[in-house]
């Protein structure tokens, strides 16, 4: 499933990226009226956490007027040290258990078609937060029962106790996002291994689920990279790739080491296809959840089920 060679890990910068004014494949214009107001709103009033908002989605609106949504749960303070996140690293102190229904009802009044869930990590925890998670899907199930669930999530430290509790609430999609290749994990994702992260996958196949991953360009990886990375995933069964243009979230954070053109982001596409992957979505603007409410359509497990 992985090369064999040793992997040398290299040191990647901080700092401000100098790459010039971003290309105009990469600039759009987030709508501040409409729907977007409403849910924006809601969000706030519940005391939620959405990925579209902490991460100032650049598809937030469009995703928002399709009826697709990412909450973030578990917190807003995560234990692991990613280079690329913004989100607070620290250790959490507070476990809230009714945030699984607030989150429900937030699916509800929002009539959301799709609801994308996501979580920091809390390696503090034995279960790793597996039990707010399956709270979090039986909570959407009865809240909402026509709206689709995917969910994104962390690795739970290899647990698989903890994986099994999420799997075995049978998702609509199971995401866990590889983030980058091989060569840059650990400066990337320093808290977390490749070799894990593939087996979750597999193991979340194996269990029935439709599965899904995400990874980030213009880290310094190569295109030979990718396209090895896809291959790995190919073999882990996985149905479903996103893939999209790193952005520099402050200076604090990994630099963008270049910006990826769309022709190249087409061939990422064209080689997914043809490796045997259901749905490649590749492109600059691209993010995990982009169109997520499309792998409805793909094979589902559970698409046939009342």
């Amino acid at each position: 499933m992985m090369a064999a060679m040793a992997t040398a890990y290299p040191k990647l910068p901080r700092g401000k990226t100098d790459l010039g004014p971003r290309p105009p494949w990469l600039k759009v214009r987030i709508p501040t009226a409409g729907r977007i107001v409403e849910l924006d709103k809601l969000v706030q009033a519940e005391k939620l956490h959405t990925v579209c908002e902490s991460a100032a989605c650049p598809n937030r609106g469009e995703c928002w007027n399709r009826g697709t949504a990412t909450f973030m749960i578990l917190g807003n303070i995560c234990t692991r040290s990613c280079g690329f996140c913004n989100v607070k690293t620290g250790r959490p102190t507070e476990l809230d258990l009714d945030e699984p229904r607030r989150v429900a009802e937030s699916v509800r009044k929002m009539k959301l078609k799709f609801a994308v869930v996501t979580s920091v990590d809390r390696d503090e925890l034995p279960d790793g937060g597996a039990s707010v998670w399956a709270a979090t899907i039986r909570a959407i199930r009865e809240q909402a029962p026509g709206c689709g669930i995917e969910v994104l999530i962390p690795d739970f430290q290899g647990n698989f106790a903890a994986q099994d509790a999420v799997f075995n609430e049978h998702p609509d999609v199971l995401n866990h996002n590889m983030e980058t290749v091989q060569r840059l994990y650990v400066p990337v994702r320093p808290q977390a291994r490749y070799d894990q992260s593939l087996e979750l996958l597999q193991r979340a196949k194996d269990a029935g689920l439709t599965t899904k991953s995400g990874l980030m360009v213009g880290l310094g990886e190569t295109p030979d990279e990718v396209l090895e990375l896809l291959r790995d995933l190919r073999a882990a069964n996985v149905d479903i790739i996103t893939i999209g243009q790193y952005l520099q979230p402050t200076p604090k954070h990994l630099q963008v080491h270049r910006y990826v053109h769309p022709d190249e982001f087409a061939m990422y596409e064209a080689e997914g296809l043809k490796l045997g992957f259901s749905k490649v979505d590749s492109g600059p603007l691209v993010r995990s959840s982009y169109h997520a409410e499309e792998a409805m359509e793909y094979d589902s497990p559970l698409a046939d089920t009342d």
